[in-house]
């Protein structure tokens, strides 16, 4: 089957020379395309420029990079209409990409600061988050026919509040199963499918071969 598979952080620019980004080092993203290719699949790999984790260097896996949101979202769109069976989008997406940068006068006026480089003799200023688009929600319009996953990394609340959190994700997605982990599920990972019971996965191999065999119940 042909599987594309995200991985790593996406980073939004603040000016030429500094960026927001995350943590993520791109290792569970280039670990499932290996372990998919080691399964005889074709799997397209695209991976986060700033990811830290190699990509493998398998032959079957063909590695492309990408930058912020919308560069990994023109990635993705890339592949409509090109026979792709299922999409793992594991990529730490950035929720926020840099608006306007402020100044704030004497006299309380904010002002815009455009510059290539923004300089600390401006004093304090003030950067403006704008939520990023949300390309889960977009992965059902452009593969119709394709299974998808989705991950969920939550932090706040307990293990019972992040399968509510994957839930509404599947909801309000269209997305086939939903990989839940982080601080608040705890140790190991959820698989949650829609109209289905939860299921724990140990470890991340175990959650590996879940998800290989998911691809198999597919294709039969």
């Amino acid at each position: 089957m042909r599987c594309v598979v995200t991985a790593g952080p996406t980073f939004e620019p603040l000016d030429r020379v500094r960026r927001l980004t995350n943590f993520s080092t791109g290792r569970l993203g280039a670990e499932l395309a290996a372990h998919l290719a080691r399964a005889g699949h074709e799997v397209i790999l695209l991976r986060g420029e700033s990811a830290t984790w190699p990509a493998p260097a398998i032959a079957s896996v063909r590695v492309e990079p990408f930058t912020t949101t919308s560069c990994l979202g023109e990635h993705l769109q890339a592949f409509v209409g090109t026979g792709v069976d299922a999409v793992f989008h594991a990529a730490a997406v950035s929720d926020f990409a840099f608006g306007p940068v402020w100044r704030r006068e004497p006299d309380g006026r904010l002002t815009e600061v455009r510059a290539g480089k923004l300089s600390t003799r401006a004093g304090a200023l003030l950067a403006e988050l704008v939520p990023t688009p949300k390309l889960l929600a977009r992965l059902r319009g452009w593969f119709p026919r394709a299974w998808l996953v989705g991950w969920k990394y939550e932090v706040d609340g307990d293990r019972a509040s992040a399968l509510v959190a994957s839930a509404e994700q599947l909801a309000q997605t269209g997305t086939d199963l939903c990989v839940v982990n982080g601080p608040a599920y705890g140790e190991g990972f959820g698989l949650l499918a829609r109209g289905a019971a939860p299921r724990h996965c140990e470890d991340q191999e175990a959650l590996f071969v879940a998800l290989a065999a998911g691809l198999r119940e597919r294709a039969a």
